[in-house]
């Protein structure tokens, strides 16, 4: 498949955070120089052996909300992975990280919920340009232009208990052991992740725990997809954040989870 008639296909599908399909079925390319950096942040834990986990409607309260973050619009997630957590299917040590890319708490929780922050994006000056007398090359940049937007899920979720920590340990237990990658399915689709790297987190809240996740290398370029993770713990509550960038992925740009929207949830739970 030529590198055009693939933006052209992913193009026609919806960006929804929650298709697993989207990591490597549409990227004719990606960014492989994310560094891998030292993780979990850990600060004071603090004591919460008493602690009792919010309940749904709490969160609710809680989560990112339009006008929260200034350039980004946040709304109620749409999609979900057809069974949630019992639809997705991996080896059991990679599970959490495929929960937090799924918009899910990373081990079950009593409540979590989710929303979904699109930064916004001035139409490309291209945008109303006739394609037919376009080359194939305009056809590229313009695709990929248009789909460069950062795609976050935030979801939160709260425990009773130390249930917080033990799930962040449990995400950091899979990012170390998953490095060499695993295959999973979540609704029907089967995705390959090559490699999980640990990156660096946001060092906001009790304890953090940052990674990225690689898709199969594309045949035509040798490159990958990657889509960026972070679990944060504030107290017993955890906030995920999931991003992808289309175009970023097609033009092998780097990304990372946005800080802005990390530091407008963040400051929700203070």
């Amino acid at each position: 498949m030529k590198r055009t008639s693939g933006i052209r296909l992913c193009v026609t599908v919806a960006v929804g955070a929650l298709s697993l399909a989207l990591i490597t079925g549409c990227s004719d390319g990606g960014s492989d120089s994310a560094k891998s950096n030292a993780t979990n942040d850990a600060k004071d834990s603090g004591t919460t052996s008493s602690a009792k986990a919010l309940s749904a409607a709490e969160l609710k309260k809680l989560i990112l909300a339009q006008g929260d973050v200034d350039g980004y619009k946040v709304a109620a997630v749409t999609e979900s992975v057809p069974g949630g957590r019992a639809g997705i299917k991996a080896d059991a040590k990679c599970k959490p990280l495929l929960y937090v890319m799924s918009g899910l708490a990373p081990t079950d929780a009593p409540a979590e919920t989710n929303r979904m922050a699109t930064a916004n994006k001035k139409p490309a000056a291209t945008a109303s340009a006739d394609l037919e007398n376009m080359s194939d090359a305009d056809i590229e940049k313009a695709l990929t232009d248009s789909m460069s937007v950062d795609v976050t899920v935030v979801a939160l979720s709260s425990y009773d208990g130390d249930g917080a920590q033990k799930a962040v340990k449990a995400v950091s237990d899979a990012v170390a052991g998953c490095t060499g990658g695993f295959t999973a399915k979540a609704g029907g689709e089967e995705q390959k992740f090559t490699r999980i790297t640990a990156e660096k987190g946001s060092g906001t809240g009790d304890e953090s725990v940052a990674y990225a996740a690689y898709g199969e290398v594309d045949e035509a370029d040798g490159k990958s997809s990657v889509v960026h993770a972070e679990v944060v713990r504030h107290g017993n509550v955890l906030a995920t954040y999931y991003t992808m960038n289309l175009g970023a992925m097609v033009a092998g740009k780097a990304y990372t989870v946005p800080a802005a929207v990390v530091t407008a949830q963040s400051a929700k739970l203070k």
